[in-house]
């Protein structure tokens, strides 16, 4: 690479660590700083601080400005995922201050921004990219102190005085400890215990934390204990309010290393020289210095720069990879939930916009809507599951792109996370005004609580913890044969004529024969007849049910009589789980699910064919499957779960695909 070339750098917020990266950039090879964003263009000092920098008026002059090319984000912890996420759109480069985001959740959103812009972005831990680090694995893999055993790191400084209102304490900032420097020690602990097993890093298996909380709910001080796989223990601590010793010690079987002050290389912002003190058995003591002398910011501009002009879109180790971020960042959330720790900001009364903070953008169109039987309003064509989400700030990112993606079909059920999601999505249509617009699924009445009764009494906290006083659809969760059907059935009509539900009813994990006898029983008494069902169907049949009363439809004689009725069937796992992608496979046998659920020559054929005809269309056998159950001849709804921005956008590639009949009987039998 020719020492000439030069990323032109815009840096995001001019507080005291962009004065630190600007002199980085001033004492870097391939970097020059270019601009500086300012909100507020007469602070003082600004032409001073940042010399030879234009000063812009305003973050997004600075993204639209065509003369930057990589930007560096040094605003507070909150505005890390919404700037890093209007560069990735505005096609800029980002080093991102640490932490680089809130959570795991908002670093994935942030990653997939760039991931489909095609532009770098790092986390900016900078002492990875120190030469001293380097020289840490080096020393670690060389086995000078014997297997590595424990690990004891800090960062801790105190503040002196509780400022409720400062970035380090507030909760609308993320103030605290464990976000602005806990991430230090668990990311050198990761690091220290990826090197002993000759990898970049290494995440825990285990996190146990705790904290000493303030009046804001932030955290003063903070520990945690890391177990990593290979047996290492690592002791992490931070603080606001207490001067630690911030001395780095790895111990190992004969001796130990000691290295102070490691985020500064054993200096400050400008140098660090990167001293490394190894202590034998006997006590005797080596002190290696990598005597370094360029700014200790310095590195991390040219690795970003080295990234950009590779066509790489992150770090190389041990600068932190887009995995390596993910991994500290779940154990970062693991931490502070240990701890208590729900920062104001993430709640939904103060996240009323998406994570780029924009107000939730309309209904969209990539998902197409259909009518279904029964319901008054049009519907997406698949209905996006959240039993998995475990807080607001976390599932609104998932909620937020899937309606502005054209989804409004919702599946939620009394049981799920302990009536946790219902809670959230009420929060959720609350907070954004969705809820005339969505189509919402209720489900109740799971086993052992099959009764009639059930019904109302289930449906009334539904409705209570989903902020709305209906449902579009309603599933009894299971059926309980040694009741009568038409008890079910007066229960679920008594609940339409109140108008607490108001579109189809059925069952969920219903056998046709009993679902035809509640049919019958509802023409005799001048009910309401249930149409719709949510069974499992995909284009891999269920072999083995994968929960206890679990019920499939995609046997042969299912699919006649669900076309023969026209009975609309929202199929769960419609993609089988897993069993269409790399996971599964002749060969693969490791996972005890789906070899015992879907693992049949029949299936494997399905799948050969799914591979072959996603290959002839360009798309994933994954697609396929999908676009497989979205093509049937009767109402069919596939209920998708995708955990991450990422799953959602794949998903979407099965809605432009328009299998036929032919081509359905062909997946289905060669």
């Amino acid at each position: 690479m020719s020492t000439d070339q030069k990323i032109r750098w815009g840096i995001i917020g001019p507080g005291s660590i962009a004065k630190a990266f600007q002199g980085g950039v001033a004492g870097s090879k391939h970097g020059v700083l270019a601009a500086i964003a300012t909100r507020d263009p007469n602070k003082p000092n600004l032409a001073k601080d940042f010399p030879g920098a234009k000063i812009v008026h305003g973050y997004d002059a600075l993204l639209a400005d065509p003369e930057i090319d990589a930007v560096y984000i040094a605003v507070p912890h909150t505005g890390h995922a919404e700037w890093a996420i209007k560069a990735a759109e505005a096609g800029k480069h980002v080093l991102i201050e640490k932490p680089l985001a809130l959570s795991a959740f908002e670093i994935d959103a942030v990653f997939h921004a760039h991931r489909k812009a095609g532009t770098f972005a790092g986390e900016a831990f900078m002492y990875r990219l120190h030469p001293q680090t380097a020289k840490l694995g080096e020393l670690i893999r060389s086995g000078v102190i014997g297997d590595v055993r424990m690990i004891q790191s800090s960062f801790g400084f105190s503040m002196g005085k509780f400022q409720p209102q400062h970035r380090l304490f507030a909760s609308d900032l993320a103030g605290g400890g464990i976000l602005d420097v806990g991430g230090y020690p668990v990311s050198m602990s990761r690091f220290i215990a990826g090197a002993a097993l000759g990898k970049p890093f290494a995440d825990p298996i285990k996190v146990s934390g705790t904290a000493k909380l303030n009046a804001e709910g932030t955290d003063d001080w903070a520990a945690a204990v890391l177990t990593f796989e290979n047996g290492i223990v690592a002791q992490v601590s931070c603080a606001v309010m207490v001067n630690l010793d911030n001395v780095l010690r790895i111990h190992g079987s004969e001796g130990r290393i000691e290295v102070p002050d490691f985020w500064f290389a054993g200096g400050d912002r400008d140098k660090g020289v990167g001293k490394i003190d190894i202590v034998k058995k006997d006590g005797s003591r080596e002190t290696i210095s990598v005597g370094e002398e360029r700014h200790v910011y310095s590195f991390e501009a040219d690795a970003a720069a080295e990234a950009i002009f590779a066509k790489r879109q992150e770090l190389a180790a041990p600068g932190m990879s887009w995995a390596d971020s993910l991994g500290n960042a779940r154990v970062l959330d693991a931490w502070r939930k240990d701890a208590g720790i729900e920062y104001s900001v993430e709640k939904p009364a103060t996240r009323v916009n998406t994570l780029a903070n924009r107000p939730l953008g309309p209904n969209g169109t990539v998902i197409p809507k259909r009518s279904i039987p029964n319901l008054p309003k049009q519907a997406s064509a698949a209905a996006l599951g959240f039993e998995d989400f475990k807080s607001f700030a976390s599932g609104a990112i998932l909620l937020d792109a899937f309606w502005e993606k054209g989804g409004n079909l919702f599946d939620t059920a009394f049981i799920y996370g302990g009536g946790y999601t219902e809670k959230l999505f009420g929060q959720w249509h609350t907070s954004r005004g969705t809820r005339e617009q969505s189509v919402l699924i209720g489900k109740g009445a799971h086993s052992p609580l099959v009764y009639p009764d059930v019904i109302a009494k289930q449906l009334t906290q539904s409705l209570d913890r989903l902020q709305t006083d209906y449902v579009d659809i309603y599933f009894m969760h299971r059926d309980n044969t040694d009741v009568p059907v038409g008890e079910f059935v007066d229960a679920m009509d008594a609940e339409l004529k109140a108008g607490r539900i108001r579109g189809p009813f059925g069952g969920s994990n219903w056998t046709k024969e009993r679902f035809d006898e509640a049919i019958a029983y509802a023409e005799r008494t001048g009910k309401t007849k249930p149409s719709a069902l949510s069974n499992n169907f995909a284009l891999a049949e269920m072999l083995d049910p994968i929960w206890d009363g679990c019920v499939t439809s995609s046997t042969p004689d299912w699919k006649q009589w669900l076309n023969d009725r026209q009975v609309t069937n929202f199929s769960w796992s419609s993609q089988a789980r897993g069993f269409f992608t790399d996971r599964a496979g002749r060969d693969k046998t490791d996972n005890e699910e789906l070899v015992r659920v879907w693992y049949n020559e029949q299936n494997f054929g399905r799948r050969d064919r799914a591979i072959e005809l996603g290959k002839q269309l360009g798309k994933s056998p994954i697609h396929i499957a999908l676009a497989y159950v979205l093509a049937q001849p009767f109402p069919s709804v596939p209920l998708i779960g995708p955990r991450t921005l990422g799953e959602l956008d794949d998903s979407m590639n099965a809605f432009d695909i328009k299998l036929t009949a032919d081509q359905v009987k062909w997946l289905e039998n060669g």
